[in-house]
């Protein structure tokens, strides 16, 4: 209000293994609920893969990124060690050619797109992290029209610079992945927004965790009525409790 700021709320679905169709509705319903009606528009992640796969590009295209076709246990062994996979100073030419081939000989599990940082930095989770990968498996939303799908801190970083976001609400658990964003940023020539960090809400009188797979298996066994089952710790049962 202060500053006649803007809340974005950003749907991440670009992991087609892991969607539930309902939550498209649910969630920005819940948040404009929360928000008093505050929440200024919705971004859906699988509806701007273009935008992704431009970026994607132009990062293969300044050396700032490689496409890895190593073993994973491999490549995992050479990360712990901080050594480079033989992949990583491969020829730009090379590199646009292995690129290319994601999109259309590559299958799952052959090649990923990752991001060239510093392959002895002092955190682990920070080396040379992937940031596009193959997914052949249908999409609630778009079907088969798309192959490639970004890794959420790529995503999540770009949509960042295309939307002009200040600053990020996340949770703690995700200092890790902040830091990533900071290293596409960096890449890209932009500011990282403020990542303002919150901690967990939990809840008493509830007969399960804050967890939505766990809670999505208990109601689709018809142990809980729904999202709005008045023993669950979810918007929707919240609401109907009573809370503001």
């Amino acid at each position: 209000k202060k500053y006649d700021g803007k809340l974005l709320l950003r749907l991440e679905d670009t992991n087609p293994e892991n969607i539930y169709e309902k939550a498209y509705h649910m969630i920005p319903e819940d948040a404009q609920w929360l928000t008093r009606g505050n929440i200024a528009d919705v971004i859906i992640q699988s509806d701007r893969l273009g935008q992704y796969y431009d970026y994607a590009e132009k990062i293969v295209d300044m050396g700032k990124g490689y496409v890895c076709m190593c073993n994973p246990d491999a490549f995992k062994k050479l990360l712990s060690s901080g050594k480079a996979c033989p992949c990583r100073d491969l020829s730009a030419k090379e590199q646009h050619v292995r690129y290319d081939k994601m999109f259309g000989e590559y299958k799952p599990g052959e090649a990923v797109l990752r991001m060239k940082t510093d392959i002895t930095h002092k955190n682990p989770a920070m080396r040379d992290f992937p940031i596009l990968r193959i997914n052949e498996s249908p999409h609630p939303r778009q079907g088969e029209k798309y192959k490639i799908w970004p890794l959420m801190n790529f995503a999540v970083a770009i949509d960042d610079m295309d939307t002009g976001v200040t600053h990020t609400l996340r949770g703690k658990d995700h200092a890790d992945n902040a830091k990533r964003q900071e290293f596409i940023h960096a890449a890209l020539k932009v500011d990282t927004p403020i990542s303002i960090s919150v901690g967990r809400i939990n809840f008493t009188g509830t007969d399960v965790e804050v967890s939505c797979s766990k809670t999505r298996a208990m109601i689709e066994s018809g142990h809980f009525e729904g999202w709005q089952d008045i023993r669950i710790p979810f918007i929707g049962a919240l609401k109907r409790r009573g809370y503001q």
